[in-house]
């Protein structure tokens, strides 16, 4: 009986501490003194995120239209019709430039037939003439072929003689005269395409 009572005395004070540590908390005083600014703060930010929306909705409004100005051709058409418009005229341009390529090649083989180079020598072969009104005239492509040319003035009358040149050697004897004239022409340079620049005339000369 004694342990019984012993026991039962000793629950009660454990009781008393469940009971407390169980006990509900009471939320609706604790939340109810915040109630109105707490209402009042969401309104603020419901207000301030519609007018972030309204600004943003304006600003993707005018963005838009710029961009449909922008993108839209005279004629009306969109921004697809006109880069596919210009690709078109971007490959007619390379079509072109191919075919000027081609027509160039063949310009510059042709050219480089043509006369290209010049040498000329005055001389006075006989001593009864006055003056050098002999000459002899060397014409050669940029292979150094053509032929020499040479001139003899006396006074009862000129003679002229030709003579073929082939890669810079003629095919008969050359006088010095002609010798001379020919080496001026193969050291001539070549007329060609030039990479330089030229000069701003506005800057004044150098």
């Amino acid at each position: 009986m004694k342990g019984q009572l012993l026991d039962s005395g000793s629950r009660r004070p454990r009781a008393r501490t469940l009971a407390r540590r169980t006990q509900a908390i009471d939320l609706n005083s604790l939340v109810e003194p915040s109630i109105g600014a707490a209402v009042v703060g969401l309104a603020v930010g419901l207000l301030l995120l519609l007018l972030v929306v309204i600004v943003q909705s304006r600003r993707i409004g005018r963005l838009r239209q710029s961009l449909t100005s922008l993108t839209r051709g005279a004629d009306g058409a969109n921004l697809g019709e006109i880069l596919d418009a210009h690709l078109d005229k971007v490959y007619a341009v390379a079509r072109e430039v191919d075919e000027l390529a081609a027509r160039s090649a063949v310009l510059e083989a042709s050219g480089r037939l043509a006369i290209q180079r010049v040498g000329l020598v005055r001389y006075n072969p006989f001593e009864d003439t006055g003056g050098n009104q002999s000459f002899a005239v060397a014409l050669t492509d940029a292979g150094g072929n053509g032929f020499v040319v040479n001139s003899l003035h006396s006074r009862t009358g000129t003679r002229v003689y030709a003579k073929a040149v082939s890669a810079g050697r003629s095919d008969g004897a050359l006088s010095a005269e002609e010798t001379e004239a020919l080496r001026q022409a193969l050291a001539a340079p070549a007329p060609g395409p030039t990479n330089q620049r030229p000069r701003d005339r506005s800057t004044g000369p150098a």
